[in-house]
């Protein structure tokens, strides 16, 4: 198995929106549905000291090759949606791979 995660801040003022486009169901696991080899995603929130409001996701899929091809597949909605959901978020940073 395959895992990508993240780690984000939501912006002020729009940590529910950010919990609908993140969450089981949001935005951006409705992309992710469309590729082969796509097993979920989760959002966690951080509960550690310093970092308050801070969420991790957790995308799995089956391979490394089932990712990249999603990816080259999705390019142009992936980039959209990445663009669409930028206000959404004060920080972020990728933790894995």
């Amino acid at each position: 198995m395959y895992r990508i995660e993240w780690e984000f801040l939501p912006a002020p003022g729009r940590e529910a929106e950010f919990l609908r486009a993140y969450g089981a169901d949001g935005d951006w696991v409705l992309l992710f549905r469309r590729g082969d080899g796509y097993l979920g995603t989760e959002l966690l929130p951080l509960p550690l000291p310093g970092r308050a409001g801070w969420y991790r996701t957790v995308d799995r899929w089956e391979s490394e090759a089932a990712y990249a091809a999603f990816r080259a597949a999705q390019a142009d909605k992936y980039a959209a949606l990445d663009l669409a959901c930028e206000a959404l978020t004060a920080a972020e940073r990728r933790v894995s791979p």
